[in-house]
């Protein structure tokens, strides 16, 4: 198939695309060898293909009560055939509350992630290429925002906007882009000064166009392991948050069924209550580390 759209092309562009194509292919080479990332990387798939397909996987409803044979709520029952998860105090299905849980973290972690590494690459792009006084303001305001811790704030915001999960997305969002700005900041420091820059600017290109067409692309694999880790502190973060009761109580999560199983007194004796979700935010956020190595493999091949 890419074959036959590559004939249609001219020459010219026939060779570019057929070296994107082999850069592509070579640099999944390289991620796959690392048996780490590839095994975090199905984990995040199916993780991921379990969120879309929940309302088809799950036997139950996140919140609909499970009876017995005589009509009687199956309270606190461990795992069964029919609730491979047991169930909890209100004799709902953990396994269906774990499947529809997924949605909420990667929720939350995706769009952290192309939140925040969209205003950090902005803030440092921009902060990186003029330098001078803008460079000096936007720093300033990174610097602020990194003496004030981020859990508190997510709390405090949460606090006034009310719990929902679109409070957590917007209250990391306004602390994680900190450290993305300023690690691409330093990169378009140092590549403003490049040749091609420069004849970008002679030939008549826009400061925006410099920026975002000719910078921008090369610091997509330091936005890449960058979004990995922003995903996996936002899932951990929003855990945390829905732990304390701040969390999205209108959507079932991993940390709303911890907090739960806290609330409801079950923790010490329910074990199939609380592996679950502690286990599953705790594959998730290691998983988009081990990523975040396999790409760095790929766009630093000498880094061991």
């Amino acid at each position: 198939m890419i074959e036959v759209v590559l004939n249609r092309l001219s020459t010219g562009r026939r060779l570019q695309y057929a070296h994107y194509i082999e850069q592509i292919r070579d640099g999944v080479n390289v991620f796959t060898e690392n048996r780490m990332a590839t095994v975090a990387m199905v984990i995040v798939l199916a993780t991921l293909l379990m969120a879309v397909f929940a309302p088809f996987i799950a036997p139950y409803e996140p919140t609909e009560t499970v009876y017995n044979d005589q009509g009687q709520p199956e309270t606190l029952q461990p795992p069964t055939v029919n609730n491979p998860m047991g169930t909890n105090h209100l004799a709902q299905d953990i396994y269906s509350q774990w499947i529809y849980g997924s949605r909420v973290s990667l929720l939350v972690g995706f769009l952290s992630a192309i939140t925040v590494i969209s205003i950090g690459t902005t803030v440092g792009l921009v902060s990186g290429y003029y330098k001078g006084l803008i460079d000096l303001v936007l720093m300033r305001v990174v610097d602020i925002l990194y003496a004030i811790p981020a859990t508190p704030l997510v709390l405090v915001v949460a606090m006034f906007w009310g719990s929902s999960v679109w409070t957590v997305i917007i209250a990391m969002m306004l602390v994680l882009w900190r450290t993305s700005a300023r690690l691409i900041r330093s990169e378009t420091m140092s590549l403003a000064e490049q040749p091609f820059v420069k004849a970008a600017r002679a030939s008549g290109a826009s400061d925006m166009r410099i920026m975002f067409v000719h910078i921008a692309p090369i610091l997509v694999p330091i936005m890449l392991i960058e979004g990995t880790f922003v995903a996996g502190s936002a899932i951990l973060l929003e855990a945390g948050i829905s732990f304390l009761g701040l969390g999205a109580t209108e959507m079932m999560s991993w940390g709303v069924m911890l907090q739960l199983t806290f609330s409801s007194g079950a923790i010490s004796v329910a074990w199939w209550w609380v592996l679950p979700p502690g286990l599953s935010i705790t594959a998730l956020v290691v998983s988009f580390f081990y990523i975040s190595r396999g790409i760095e493999d790929v766009t630093n091949p000498q880094i061991e």
